[in-house]
């Protein structure tokens, strides 16, 4: 069985990770340059860095279908930069999870694949998916829906560590493009 999984962020490798261990063939799409912010656990960075692990599987940058085949084959979630999931119609997958977290579809249609998966909201099952995924935080977390939407987005953040005005780190220092620094918080020469 093969899933293509629409994004390659935490939610998104969370999805992945439980696919893979089942025993699931996991092809991911993401941008060519992933703006995931939790990098250290997004399969996304194998996009950046040409491999990446996550407790125990490893996902690999592949630069064609071929390739992404290649890589699943020997047991490893393959990442694909195709943001347009053009890769779709050659790679006919059994199931296409969208996971872009986007808020709203972009483009994700119920023929997309046999069974289509949509998380979060944006989405509504029967329509332009088989199934929706709960995202919003509480009892309704995990949630799959077979008729319907997910919560509508509060653009209001989760509460974790606190209350808001005491996280800190709301606003951004100064304005300006952001560089990210590399992994574990080094800050190499230039940055």
């Amino acid at each position: 069985m093969l899933v293509l999984i629409r994004g390659a962020g935490d939610i998104a490798t969370g999805i992945a990770m439980r696919l893979w261990r089942a025993g699931v063939q996991v092809v991911m799409t993401d941008l060519p340059q992933p703006t995931a912010i939790r990098r250290t656990v997004c399969f996304s960075q194998a996009i950046v860095l040409g491999e990446t692990q996550v407790e125990d599987a490893t996902a690999r940058r592949a630069e064609d279908i071929l390739q992404a085949r290649r890589i699943c084959a020997a047991g490893e979630i393959s990442v694909l930069a195709d943001p347009e999931l053009r890769c779709r119609e050659e790679l006919r997958p059994d199931a296409l999870v969208d996971a872009i977290l986007a808020k709203r579809n972009l483009g994700t249609r119920i023929t997309d694949a046999p069974v289509v998966v949509g998380v979060g909201p944006g989405f509504t099952a029967g329509e332009d998916c088989h199934a929706v995924v709960e995202t919003m935080r509480g009892h309704t977390l995990g949630r799959v829906i077979y008729r319907g939407s997910a919560l509508p987005n509060t653009s209001i953040p989760g509460l974790v560590g606190g209350p808001a005005p005491f996280r800190g780190g709301a606003g951004a220092a100064a304005s300006g493009r952001r560089h990210p620094a590399p992994a574990g918080g080094h800050r190499g020469h230039g940055l």
